[in-house]
């Protein structure tokens, strides 16, 4: 039997594992599907834009979000979209708090608690200040034990305040207190599974190799574009909103790089 020759083993190799990397890249969302038409405006701290809390419920998240700026300067704002549009919720979460602007700017102490009830999806967006205090490991562990139960109860009210609550203790009081809070126990939490952490790891190897090898072809600015989004965007509100009552409030110029974490209920 003829044997192909080691150049072209190689180069159907390096064909194999780009496809492979190009189909995971594909598979994952993509910042730049978002579109800035579809967004909602910042209204106020609560944006209930699938109308799923009342008015005092609006209201009385509100006051516990300004009391949160007043104090320690991080801004937070909760909101509620009818739809998705099709997209994942992790970049429109992160394209709504571009737009948004949560936080200071020099400071990037926002963040966006994310609820979208027609896709049963929900999310936490960090500011970038913000990320070495609300972890993504804490984030998930308040989504999935503070909130999720009460939003497949039909509670959007308890899990949306669970949510607000339980990020704020987290954000403003000493970590030997916040860590004895129910919801911030790890309970039964599954750690990953050996074979799933050699398989990442694979992969991980694979990226690096091929980075490695083309690393003199590669256009970086090329490859970024598609994963940067501009701080603001223009256009038309894609949808309305409960405006809440009481204070004026607007982004302070922060940013997110994507830290947080979703779930679904």
């Amino acid at each position: 039997m003829t044997k192909l020759p080691a150049l072209r083993i190689q180069a159907i190799g390096a064909w194999f594992l780009l496809s492979l990397v190009m189909l995971l890249f594909a598979a994952g969302p993509s910042l730049a599907e978002v579109k800035p038409e579809s967004l909602p405006a910042l209204t106020g701290r609560v944006v209930d834009v699938a109308n799923v809390l009342k008015p005092q419920e609006r209201e009385a998240l509100r006051v516990k979000l300004k009391n949160l700026e007043d104090q320690s300067g991080i801004q937070m704002a909760v909101a509620t979209v009818s739809t998705l549009q099709g997209e994942e919720i992790e970049p429109y979460a992160n394209a709504l708090f571009r737009k948004w602007q949560l936080g200071q700017k020099d400071k990037n102490n926002g963040l966006l608690f994310l609820i979208a009830p027609t896709e049963h999806k929900i999310r936490f967006e960090v500011g970038y200040g913000l990320e070495g205090t609300l972890t993504d490991a804490l984030t998930k562990l308040i989504l999935r034990n503070a909130v999720s139960p009460k939003l497949k109860a039909g509670d959007f009210a308890g899990g949306i305040t669970a949510g607000v609550d339980e990020s704020i203790a987290v954000l403003t009081t000493d970590k030997s207190s916040w860590q004895k809070r129910p919801a911030l126990q790890q309970g039964g939490d599954q750690q990953a599974s050996p074979a799933a952490v050699a398989f990442f790891f694979i992969i991980f190897l694979v990226i690096l190799y091929i980075v490695w090898r083309n690393r003199n072809n590669i256009n970086w600015t090329s490859a970024a574009t598609g994963y940067v989004i501009g701080s603001a965007f223009g256009g038309r509100d894609g949808e309305g909103g409960s405006r809440d009552s009481g204070d004026n409030f607007s982004g302070g110029g922060g940013d997110s790089g994507g830290g947080g974490s979703s779930d679904s209920y």
